[in-house]
Parts: structure tokens; sequence; C-alpha cells
């Protein structure tokens, strides 16, 4: 038995006057409106975050960032990928206290998050199809010895491009929600430098995903979300599957993108050996159209305890191998497809 898969197809508002959600289900855009102050949840509660990852198939090598306002805590970050080595460099800053004020807007298509201390300037330009990321971080050192990282990444997106948008509702709690958007497939363009070295990003070889997300959540919390983003035969084409985090029976995050429009799917489970994150992957479907096996090139783990805020991660990168089913039935057959999947356990 599936999900329900209630899809949104007009502009609503996100909150009631109770601050619950007005419809929970999916839509391929933005289509609920966000105001933090409907939010009836104190500002530790909210939580509000920003995250790109950009890899690049041809060159064998991604960047990711993130930064994200928890309420008690502001966590910003970025990460080198090299797969060619199979290394992943982070190197992160917190803000402590920032309660709602990092500036995140309240739309994905529009706005500015610029932050910045001592050790990392890092902002995001948003402005309709074009998405633009400023870096500069001085103290970052890769695997390979080279200090400082700095440059500029811009993310394409065809306006009429389909996205994966979702907002749901705790069972426990109706006044916490998870509303987010994922908005796969944009051609990224750009160079990043570490130390002498220029890393080009071109938009035939290099795609990038943005994940948006607004909520009020409960304190404990795991998922599962895994994501790709490239090109099958010149053409455009990328996924979004996810569970584990809300209650999903409204609608399932899990969604196939190719040639800018969306393909929904129902229930996708996610098969890993949690003694060795390393060990290959597989993925099923309850609807036999997303059937993928993947093979770990990087396990981008972290475990942080601050008392109250703690989480253990793995944020795995890897290549798919598999077919997947489009609403008309076609099957598209993938292969050495680069992407990521993770598992997350969160107390924040």
């Amino acid at each position: 038995m599936g999900i329900n898969q209630n899809k949104i197809t007009k502009q609503i508002e996100l909150l009631d006057d109770k601050g619950q959600l007005v419809e929970a289900g999916y839509a391929t855009d933005l289509l609920w409106k966000y105001d933090r102050s409907k939010i009836k949840a104190g500002w530790h509660r909210i939580k509000e975050w920003d995250y790109f990852a950009i890899l690049d198939s041809s060159k064998k090598y991604g960047i990711a960032f993130t930064i994200s306002d928890l309420g008690y805590i502001g966590l910003i970050a970025i990460a080198w990928l090299d797969f060619e080595n199979k290394t992943c460099t982070q190197y992160d800053t917190m803000s402590i206290l920032p309660r709602g004020k990092t500036g995140f807007p309240s739309d994905s298509g529009d706005g500015v998050i610029d932050f910045k201390d001592k050790k990392i300037a890092l902002k995001f330009e948003y402005n309709g199809p074009k998405r633009v990321i400023t870096v500069d971080c001085p103290k970052f050192r890769n695997s390979k010895g080279e200090t400082g990282l700095k440059g500029t990444l811009t993310l394409h997106q065809d306006p009429n491009m389909d996205t994966m948008a979702i907002a749901t509702s705790w069972k426990k709690n109706r006044k916490a929600f998870y509303y987010n958007q994922k908005v796969n497939c944009m051609p990224t363009e750009g160079v990043i430098t570490i130390g002498d070295h220029e890393y080009s990003f071109s938009p035939y070889t290099s795609m990038g995903v943005l994940d948006w997300g607004r909520g009020n959540w409960t304190y404990k919390n795991q998922w599962y979300w895994g994501s790709a983003s490239g090109y099958l035969k010149g053409e455009s084409i990328g996924w979004n599957i996810g569970y584990g985090f809300s209650d999903r029976t409204p609608a399932s995050e899990n969604m196939l993108f190719y040639k800018g429009k969306a393909h929904k799917l129902d229930e996708v489970t996610f098969h890993i050996d949690t003694t060795d994150y390393m060990k290959p992957w597989k993925f099923t479907s309850n609807d036999g159209r997303f059937e993928m096996d993947f093979k770990p090139i990087i396990d981008r783990q972290g475990k942080t305890n601050f008392l109250v805020i703690k989480s253990i991660q793995h944020q795995v990168f890897g290549y798919f191998n598999g077919f997947v089913v489009l609403d008309d039935r076609t099957k598209l057959e993938i292969k050495e497809f680069l992407g990521f999947a993770e598992d997350v356990l969160n107390w924040w």
C-alpha cells in the first residue's frame, strides 16, 4: 500500500493561525508561503538552512556548502570532495545564539544569505534563475596540503524546471513541521582555487542541488536522503529520495527529474549495512520504478556532542547503478552515476 501523495497545485499559506500546516503534501514548486512569525514555537525550535552540493562528473571532484540557523547555534560548513583520492576535507565554524538573525529569505528564488567571521566568508545570492555562491576560507587545508579556499560558482536554474517541495508535520506535535524544497539539476560554472590549484566547474559536466529547508522540528530525528544530478546521453536527469523525517502519510519526497520535468515516485527504501557505510548500498521501491545499487567512494561522516546538540551523520558519495521508470513507463538505465545518500541522526 502506497502513500497518499496529496499534490498541491496552487499557492497557499504554509501555516494557519494555530501554527499548523494549512495543507500537507507535495508540489513541484515552492507553493506554500513561509512566514517565520506564524510559527508557534520558541526560537530554539525553529530551524532554517540552505545546503548546496555541486559534483563534477568528469573531473572527479565536488564541493558542498552549508549555512544553517538552528536557533541556539548556527553551523556553517565547506566540504571539498576529491573522488580520485577518495578524500573529504571539511572546514566549519559556528555562530552562537543566532536566533533567526542569520537572515534566511522566506523564498528560495530571491534574496541573500551572507555570513562572515574570522574563519569563513560565505555568501549565497539568489536572483530568479541564477544562484551565486561566493566563498573565502583562508585557513582551509585539503588532503594534498594546499591551503586557502576561495572562488565563485554560479548555478543556473531553468525557470520552467520542476523541483521537489514538501510540507509535512509530526504526529506527536502537529505544530512541528518540515517545509523543504530540493532543486536538482542546476548546471554550474565557476572556479574554486585551493592553494595555487584552480578547480574549474563546467556547466557541461557539473551540476548542483539546493536543499532549502525551513521548519519547527521535534528534538530527535533520523532521516535518510539521497540525491543525484547529471546528464544521461546529453539530457538532464536527477532524483530526490528520502524518508524517516516527519509524518509522510500525505506524501513522499521521492521524485525523478528528466529533461526538467518531475516524475513522482511512491516509496523508496534504503538498504544499508550500518556497521560499515562503505559497503555497497541498495535501493528498492514499492512501485518498481527506482531500483539501484550504490557503490560508495567517500563517507563524509561526522559526530558532534554539545550536550543538547548531538549529531551522527554519514553522507556517502558514490556511484548509482540500476534503472528508473518515468511516468510514461519509459525505463532508463543508470550506469556509474555520481551522487550521494545519507543516514543522519540528530538531537537538535
